[in-house]
């Protein structure tokens, strides 16, 4: 075992001569993000086909690590580890109803048997199909079980190596309780388990409030960390630390207040020509008007039919917040013919005014304003100058839109800070969305049959790996957390062919690994520059160099990777030196 560290369970005694770290020189041209040239260039992956990778030693090493980090952290909260299949039978998924939900990005195929198969994307319907047959008392309860596994999802771009894949190693767990009091205790044991994980990874984690999306429920938290590589994005107070994502973050309006307060005078509607300008940039720069003095009207199919979204010009319509509101499963822009018989107009020239048989529902940015640019419902035409009440009704008003950088944060007022980020893991209050369509049920304590109250909590394991990359460099290479780090320290002789060196570094590089200290020993036939090149490159925490020169002085040099600093230390005190770094 490595000092105080979580490692694998049988150390390798290692040379690199003899293991396989195949280190590239050059950047691939495929690669992105920094964690994705690292990792090719490093050693640690290899492309198989889009989205799929093999992970070679070293980073089948890291992946080892980062998997008995998680798993001691969910040990330490009771939950019980299983492992089950990846394919399913999609008659499960059709049961919750989460077969269509999930649409284009479910991979399935026939067996010979001509039954349709899941590759599974997550495991909710398994392990509910499981308890549903098992636990029926309240007595079995609280119970959470979780997995370590690989999952399949049909990415349309596949991007930035591991961080975006087809095929992709995730811990996923689920929590069964009685109530809902149960489920929030649940729910915070995993909550606490996600912070100490990431936080012994070496990932400074922000806790979002986020959107269920297709996984369901009321209530969940994405873990994020901040990095310029990061797809999502997440709205961030540095005064009060509120987080949360796009999907969800509150927009605070005050600007309309301020309108109302001051109105201007209501000029008369007047039909404008804007012969095949359809979009707020093109409208705006013809007739000379502020994308904030615009109201876009979008036309949505939802559960009940077709509804008009109006959001001001400067704004972008949260989806996931209409969504919300709706109270509906289904939202997505309407077609060409719906949109047609709503308006009166093609796509591309839709405004409030006129609409027939849709419910019209605005955003709070736009109450107060006046005299604004909308669509006329005619092909190559605008009005200007429309009103509120006077053109148009609103049935219903609501926070509707896209936080922005220009907002307040909604909890303390002040600046808000929109940051690219990647998404580590999620947590999720599922409530009875599972149990109740798939009937896992259990007998309370007065007797009644009653639904199980679910939770569900993922990491991406592989996720961890490269976003501690994307923190964690410089221009040279990798900068490896320790915990997590292929080997704690790298041996690199200078001429190892020669004698005295050869017995000093075979001597050390003895006495480390009995100590337990997970070692590498670069023994190869290679130049000093190379060693150190590829020394960088990978990014062992410490390195010792042993030379001729030190070694007549009785001396090595330990090199700390992370900040460069350069420790001399006598030969016999190598292995104390070393366990008292890996200790600090």
């Amino acid at each position: 075992m490595g000092v105080g560290l979580p490692s694998i369970n049988l150390i390798n005694i290692m040379r690199w001569s003899k293991y396989f770290i195949p280190t590239l020189r050059e950047v691939p041209s495929e690669a992105e993000a920094v964690s994705h040239r690292l990792m090719i260039r490093s050693g640690l992956i290899r492309k198989l086909a889009s989205g799929a990778y093999t992970y070679l030693p070293l980073g089948l090493r890291v992946l080892q690590k980062v998997q008995n980090i998680i798993r001691e952290e969910m040990n330490k909260q009771d939950a019980i580890e299983l492992f089950m299949p990846s394919m399913q039978p999609v008659e499960l998924w059709h049961e919750s109803g989460r077969f269509k939900d999930f649409g284009e990005d479910l991979i399935t195929y026939k067996d010979r048997h001509n039954r349709v198969i899941v590759f599974g994307p997550t495991h909710e319907e398994v392990i509910t199909d499981l308890v549903r047959n098992h636990i029926n008392s309240y007595k079995q309860m609280p119970v959470t079980f979780y997995q370590i596994q690989t999952k399949f999802r049909d990415e349309v771009r596949p991007r930035f190596g591991v961080i975006r894949s087809r095929e992709f190693i995730m811990k996923d767990a689920y929590s069964f309780d009685e109530d809902w009091e149960g489920l929030d205790k649940s729910y915070q044991k995993m909550y606490e388990a996600y912070e100490n994980i990431f936080k012994r990874c070496g990932l400074k984690a922000i806790a979002v409030e986020a959107d269920s999306g297709v996984m369901g429920g009321d209530v969940s938290h994405e873990f994020m960390v901040v990095s310029d590589s990061g797809e999502d994005l997440l709205a961030h107070c540095q005064s009060c630390g509120y987080a949360a994502s796009l999907a969800i973050a509150e927009c605070i309006d005050k600007e309309p207040e301020t309108r109302a307060q001051k109105p201007e005078k209501e000029l008369p509607l007047k039909e404008v020509d804007t012969p095949g300008v359809t979009t707020i940039e093109k409208v705006g720069h013809l007739l000379k008007v502020k994308p904030e003095n615009m109201v876009k009207t979008l036309i949505y199919a939802a559960d009940e039919g077709p509804v008009a979204v109006l959001i001001r010009g400067d704004h972008d319509a949260n989806e996931a917040k209409i969504k919300k509101f709706l109270k509906c499963q289904k939202l997505e822009m309407a077609n060409e013919d719906v949109i047609k018989k709503i308006t009166g107009g093609p796509m591309g020239f839709s405004g409030p005014s006129g609409l027939k048989d849709v419910k019209v529902i605005a955003d709070s940015s736009i109450k107060g304003m006046s005299n604004f640019v909308t669509g006329a419902n005619k092909k190559d035409a605008h009005f200007i100058n429309t009103n509120l009440d006077r053109d148009f009704k609103v049935s219903e008003w609501a926070d509707l839109r896209v936080i922005t950088d220009k907002d307040q944060c909604p909890k303390c007022n002040k600046n808000i800070k929109i940051e690219h980020a990647i998404e580590m893991g999620h947590v999720f209050k599922l409530g009875l969305k599972y149990s109740k369509a798939m009937k896992a049920e259990f007998v309370d304590e007065s007797g009644k049959l009653k639904p199980i109250v679910m939770g569900c909590y993922g990491i991406g394991v592989n996720r961890i790996m490269a976003t501690a990359i994307e923190i964690h460099n410089d221009n040279k290479g990798i900068i490896w957390p320790l915990a997590i780090a292929p080997f704690q320290v790298l041996i690199i002789p200078i001429n190892y062919k020669e004698e005295s060196v050869r017995k000093a570094t075979d001597a050390i590089y003895e006495e480390l690994n009995k100590a337990g200290i997970e070692t590498l020993l670069d023994d190869r036939d290679e130049s000093a520059g190379i060693k150190f090149n590829d020394a960088e490159l990978i990014g062992m925490p410490f390195s010792i160099v042993i030379g001729d020169r030190g070694l007549k002085k009785g001396k090595l040099e330990i090199k700390i990777r992370a900040t460069g600093e350069i420790l001399e230390t006598k030969k016999e005190e190598i292995k104390d030196k070393i366990l008292a770094l890996l200790v600090a």
